[in-house]
């Protein structure tokens, strides 16, 4: 039997993902000559038959949208912190045979702000209400000792703020995104909207602002994070998220630890400056 040991992305759409040049780049530092990691487009529908013909050599994989709930019910156990908010973002075949789901997601975006010093914030703003603001509330019921506003555009996805903060033991309140240039002077604002959608605010950025973190990376920067960046204020981006979460799944992957911070970061920036036609 091969020696070899496989991990890749699944998803879809997947073409673009960054995951396999950041995971790879992981292999390359820490001279893992048998590992390989790979994408495939995988939707809903397929999932179960994709992971029904994954052989011994497979360790593990990672999920983007929108396979993230889907997996759940083809898993022996999920982690606490997946279970928190029902996304699984990384799956582990263990050596007995059992599928582990868990998400680095939310300690990923934890570790993201640690690393630019924001350890506590006493107020926080969530631009936005879909999946990724469900990750950011976790995420704050670690750091974030108050109340957090959302700005939704939706009754529909106040209510869902509201149950979301009600389970992960956040104080939510939502407010509209009529009045979301509000958000932009909080301690802490964590942008979760799809491109464009914060661009309207930019001009709106105050003379002092404090910390951003859009969770998007390409293309990068948003209107909003150069407009916060211009005004002195500290921007965490989505390749910021993207290469933290990818640091923990490697190492629950392959057992190796530290995973290789700055030499994932840079390839992954190398990758981003590329032209698309490449």
């Amino acid at each position: 039997m091969s020696d070899n040991k496989k991990a890749a992305v699944l998803g879809s759409p997947i073409a673009h993902s960054l995951s396999p040049v950041l995971h790879r780049a992981a292999y390359a530092e820490l001279r893992l000559a048998d590992w390989t990691y790979d994408r495939f487009e995988v939707d809903e529908a397929a999932l179960p038959g994709f992971m029904e013909r994954l052989g011994p050599e497979w360790r593990g994989l990672s999920l983007t949208m929108p396979l993230k709930r889907a997996v759940i019910p083809l898993l022996d156990e999920i982690s606490d912190v997946a279970a928190s908010v029902e996304a699984v973002n990384t799956v582990l075949f263990k050596a007995d045979g059992r599928r582990v789901g868990d998400n680095t997601d939310i300690p990923g975006m934890v570790a993201a702000l640690n690393e630019r010093g924001i350890a506590k914030v006493e107020t926080a703003a969530i631009l936005g209400a879909g999946a990724t603001a469900s990750s950011a509330l976790a995420a704050l019921s670690r750091i974030c000792d108050g109340e957090v506003v959302v700005y939704v555009r939706s009754r529909a996805r106040a209510a869902e703020m509201y149950e979301w903060g009600s389970r992960l033991g956040v104080e939510v309140r939502t407010a509209e995104w009529a009045d979301a240039e509000q958000a932009l002077r909080a301690p802490l604002v964590i942008a979760t909207t799809p491109a464009g959608a914060t661009d309207a605010l930019a001009m709106s950025v105050p003379e002092k602002p404090a910390t951003l973190f859009d969770v998007l990376y390409d293309p990068w920067p948003t209107a909003l994070a150069a407009r916060w960046s211009a005004h002195g204020g500290a921007v965490v981006g989505g390749l910021d998220l993207l290469v933290h979460q990818a640091v923990l799944q490697v190492e629950r992957m392959t057992g190796r630890a530290p995973a290789p911070l700055a030499a994932m970061r840079a390839q992954g920036e190398i990758a981003l400056a590329r032209p698309v036609s490449e």
